[in-house]
């Protein structure tokens, strides 16, 4: 087996490993389970500026990004507010994330741009709906032929 025939397999999985890590983080705060919002075993309240808003895009884009489905557009919302949540959160209390306390931020800001550059890859529902518009394609310009 070589490298390039891996490629594909692991960048699909990595995809579904990071968008549920990040739909667990939005499930907790959202509704209070695996030990609610930052281990409080609490919800965060509906609305609440920006902390809900954040869960809100950890929840929707978490799954989107897991299940492959408008994973370029869902990754780059998630990646931007990874970004907004280092520079905003963690960045003004240490340069360096180490002190800050920023690294699970970064680590998803960087890990949905890397969604967001190279794609949701064959093992997501955004391929099997672009293989299904080229099986219909095919057969509609195999018929008018």
């Amino acid at each position: 087996m070589t490298v390039n025939r891996l490629t594909d397999p692991v960048l699909s999985l990595f995809r579904m490993v990071v968008g549920l890590l990040f739909l667990t983080r939005g499930m907790s705060s959202i509704f209070g389970v695996f030990g609610g919002s930052q281990g409080s075993g609490e919800a965060i309240e509906v609305g609440v500026w920006p902390h809900w808003w954040a869960a809100l895009i950890q929840l929707v884009g978490g799954l989107l990004v897991m299940v492959g489905l408008w994973a370029r557009p869902a990754a780059v919302i998630c990646s931007g507010s990874m970004a907004y949540a280092y520079f905003v959160v963690h960045q003004p209390m240490a340069l360096l994330p180490m002190n800050n306390r920023g690294e699970l931020a970064a680590l998803f800001c960087w890990s949905f741009l890397l969604v967001a550059v190279v794609g949701a890859g064959r093992w997501s529902l955004d391929a099997l709906l672009a293989r299904r518009r080229e099986g219909v394609r095919g057969r509609e310009t195999a018929a008018a032929i």
